[in-house]
Formats: structure tokens, sequence, C-alpha cells
């Protein structure tokens, strides 16, 4: 698979128009079982790569993903991050906040999730949710219990403002964050919801608050829009990925993924000339249990 990544970033100062953007392209596969092929050799990679993130405890990794219901958030992270070790990897789907989260400022809930050195951290949705449904719905602002001169029209440019300098502060101690906007098509999203309906293991996911918000698809294209112009750095960039296509749509994220933990140059730990003279003690012991048994 030859996927340029640059084909799908939001370069910094861009102004997002989404119609510009696809959400369908040509496959980088030509048959199913080429996509479990390429999907294979990337998970491998990921995997590879994980384990020496975790054993260089120098760096940690934040994937967040942010698209409207039915985007494919939740297979993107089952199936990319299928090979990954649980021992390194966290995942944090982020609802509705709850009365304690609603004590704090927006970040707060998201923040004492991020990944430790050395880990992946993985939200399913994240603190975007304050400045995409939160504007599309003004009435939920109201009830974050913010001072009455905050609620003013520059409280968007102010959270984008936080979000920057939080992920500027963590680049600045190892941190680094790849962000994924899941772009799909009215259409689109309206097949997946009737297929729910008709596969009974998915009715759950279903409810008419569902159909409601798609009144407000507009709304979410410009909340989205202003997000990404105001948010994509070379430091955090953010991806727009075609997402009609699920297969695809893995296959640009996996490679995007493991583009990035090459670019860190990861590798296993090597011993010092210290730690080689204390692996010989370690190695005499252990010759000499087996010589003590024998005896």
């Amino acid at each position: 698979m030859t996927t340029n990544s640059n084909n799908f970033q939001v370069m910094a100062g861009e102004t997002v128009k989404l119609k510009k953007w696809p959400t369908c392209i040509k496959p980088e596969y030509n048959s199913r079982q080429q996509y479990q092929e390429i999907l294979g050799e990337h998970i491998m990679k990921l995997s590879a790569r994980q384990s020496m993130l975790y054993a260089m405890n120098q760096y940690s990794l934040l994937l967040i993903f942010q698209g409207m219901d039915t985007a494919g958030k939740d297979g993107i992270i089952n199936h990319v991050m299928s090979g990954v070790n649980p021992q390194g990897c966290q995942v944090f789907s982020f609802k509705q906040p709850s009365a304690i989260e609603l004590e704090h400022d927006f970040l707060w809930r998201s923040t004492i999730q991020l990944p430790e050195r050395g880990h992946i951290g993985i939200f399913n949705r994240s603190y975007y949710e304050d400045v995409l449904v939160v504007r599309v719905h003004p009435e939920i602002l109201k009830s974050q219990g913010l001072p009455d001169e905050l609620m003013k029209a520059d409280i968007w440019d102010g959270r984008y403002r936080s979000i920057l300098d939080l992920e500027d502060h963590l680049y600045r101690n190892g941190t680094r964050i790849l962000k994924f906007f899941l772009h799909l098509s009215e259409d689109e999203q309206r097949q997946r919801l009737l297929a729910r309906i008709d596969q009974p293991e998915k009715n759950w996911k279903l409810s008419l608050p569902d159909i409601q918000e798609r009144k407000f698809w507009d709304h979410y294209r410009k909340a989205y829009e202003a997000c990404l112009s105001a948010t994509s750095t070379k430091k955090a960039p953010w991806y727009v990925i075609p997402a009609d296509d699920k297969e695809n749509a893995r296959l640009i994220v996996s490679q995007i993924i493991v583009d990035t933990l090459e670019e860190l140059g990861l590798h296993y730990p090597k011993a010092d000339k210290a730690h080689r003279k204390e692996l010989k003690v370690i190695r005499k012991l252990l010759e000499n249990e087996v010589q003590n048994s024998e005896q």
C-alpha cells in the first residue's frame, strides 16, 4: 500500500471546506483477501513498534477519533488495534459528561485519561466534543456552569486556544498526537442506520435521538470545518479520512499510525557496560542453579 498521509492531512492554517474533501476514494485493495493481507501487515508492524515504544518508555501516542454516528470509529479501533498488547494500550469512550465531570473544566475528564509514557491511548470521541456537539447544541453549554461573562460568542476561540495549548504541552513532554476525522456522507450514514435495523445484534445501537441528530447535519459540518481549521497543527495534525468505505478507511488510518511510529526512531534499549556486567553475573547464577541441581 502506498498511502501518502499528506493527501489526508489538514495543514496548519488551512481553511477546511468539507464539501471539497471526498468521503470515498479509489480503494487501496482489489479484493477482500488483499485487504486482509494489507491490514495484517499493518497490524504486524504496529505490534512490533508498540513493543519498542513500551520498552523505550520515552514517548506516548494519543489517537483521537471523531466523526458522525456510524462513521466507523469502533470498527477502526477494533480492527486496527487488534494486534496491540493490551498492557500497553487503553481505549476510552467519552459520552455525555457525568455530574462530577461537569463540575470541572471541559478538558479535565479527558486529561486524566491521557496515556503514560510507553503507552498508546485511544480516545473514541474526546475533548473536541466540547467544540462540536456543544457548539451545535448550545443548550448543553448552559449546563456547564460557566460564569455569565464567559458565555460569549468568542468562547469557541477560547476553547480552541485551550486545546492548542494542551496539545503543545503534551508534545513538549513526549506525547505524539494523531487526530482522525472520519468523513462520512449523509447518504452512507442513512444506509448504515438502516442496516442497524436489519441486524438484530445491532438494534441496541439505534434510537430515535440518533435520527433526530441527522437534522443537524449541516450544523455539524460547519462545526467540524471550524474545528479542523483552528486546531490542526504540525505537531498535532488532523487527518480527514474518507469513511464511506470502512475497509479503506482502516487501511489509511493504520498506515498513518505505523508511519508516525516509524518516524520516532523506536528501538529496544541497549545494555550499557554496567548492565552487561550485571547480565554476566545473572547468567552465572542461573548456570550454577543447573549445576547444583545435577549434583
